[in-house]
């Protein structure tokens, strides 16, 4: 029922990025087989599928790539394909045999994806890495954390999944979008060092602007000023504060009790540090709850800081419907939220080469030829 139905993509099985990108793509109605390596193929009990929840929506065929008769079984998928996902690194597709001129050939319509840590050229492509250097090498990294303390990993969010997967399913939906038009297919590169770049566009905004102190921890957003910061309450949990505009800063301080005080100018940047431990003594005086009673509901911009297991409970995200549950494990919902065609989790994780047989039948593969495959240990 998502937007996506009718798009059929082939996935070629990876870790991170390339696997969230199909997730993607699958919550939003996407018929997406990811092809497994058959090594990987355990013959595991579908009623107790996998934890790994990057993997679900999509169903999995398990193929030797070393078999020509294997790199056959998926040029017969890319032949009825939209697109095909791969997160190799540059040139490991070309050896197997299934590059982009290979696959091209084969379905001129295809959108070939491609996702890479440093992209498909330059001096870094063919060394390895990971979202941490990724962000560190594209100048995203060095700006995050507090002052005097180093760079501070945000886990692997802006490299692996914002700046990669994400980017990786936008561009793959334009890409098929054009094809439509022009029937004619196209590769993507999408390097995570690329789309973490892009998620800085704001902050180069107010570098050029002068607005940015390239001192980290200093800046109105890194922490460096004390109307937009985490604070420790007196349980030993966290409240986030965000109160930037006046309006939400004047409310800020007299939902504190701070209203009356002699404080400085809000955006005195030379003022922040004292005054953030003045803020400090003050949420210190409270537990998180309490201040919840005092804060949510008001324009303060306030949120208490929920750990995971807390998250999916709270009243907002509850009603929301943010988290769900699938075949017994809580996961975030699929995103975004449409009012007529309706994203949703088409089916829990699949084991490796769990429905080779049926996606193959489905895709116009003959059954003589599975049979041939599989006595060839071609398909698993």
């Amino acid at each position: 029922m998502g937007p996506l139905s009718g798009i059929k993509i082939v996935e070629l099985a990876g870790i991170g990025p390339a696997p969230y990108a199909a997730m993607l793509l699958a919550d939003l109605g996407a018929d997406v087989v990811r092809v497994d390596r058959s090594s990987n193929v355990t013959g595991g009990d579908p009623a107790t599928p996998p934890n790994d929840i990057t993997g679900r929506g999509r169903r999995s065929i398990g193929v030797d790539l070393k078999n020509p008769d294997g790199v056959g079984t998926v040029l017969d998928l890319v032949e009825n394909a939209d697109a095909l996902l791969e997160g190799f690194r540059p040139g490991v597709m070309e050896r197997l045999g299934l590059g982009p001129d290979v696959c091209l050939e084969r379905n001129p319509r295809l959108v070939f994806g491609r996702m890479t840590g440093w992209g498909q050229e330059g001096p870094y492509a063919h060394t390895a890495g990971h979202d941490i250097n990724y962000i560190a090498l594209a100048g995203v990294l060095e700006p995050m954390g507090r002052a005097g303390q180093p760079p501070t990993p945000p886990l692997n969010l802006v490299g692996d999944f914002g700046g990669g997967g994400m980017l990786l399913a936008f561009g793959v939906v334009a890409a098929i979008l054009e094809a439509k038009t022009s029937g004619s297919g196209q590769v993507v590169d999408a390097a995570m060092i690329d789309g973490a770049a892009s998620l800085m566009t704001m902050t180069w905004s107010f570098r050029h602007m002068g607005i940015w102190h390239d001192e980290r921890g200093t800046n109105m957003l890194d922490t460096g000023a004390h109307f937009y910061d985490t604070y420790e309450t007196a349980d030993g949990r966290y409240v986030s504060i965000g109160s930037i505009e006046p309006q939400f800063y004047a409310e800020l301080l007299r939902l504190t009790g701070m209203d009356g005080e002699d404080l400085p100018w809000q955006h005195d940047r030379s003022q922040w540090p004292a005054v953030k431990e003045r803020f400090a003594e003050v949420f210190r005086s409270k537990t998180r709850d309490q201040w919840c009673e005092i804060m949510e509901g008001t324009d303060v911009c306030f949120a208490p800081v929920l750990t995971m297991e807390e998250a999916p409970s709270h009243p907002h995200i509850a009603q929301r419907g943010t988290y769900t549950e699938v075949a017994g494990l809580t996961q975030p919902a699929p995103v975004p939220r449409f009012s007529r065609t309706p994203g949703a989790v088409a089916r829990p994780p699949a084991h490796a080469g769990q429905h080779t047989d049926e996606v193959l039948g489905e895709w116009g593969v003959p059954a003589e030829v599975i049979a041939d495959r599989r006595a060839s240990g071609a398909i698993a």
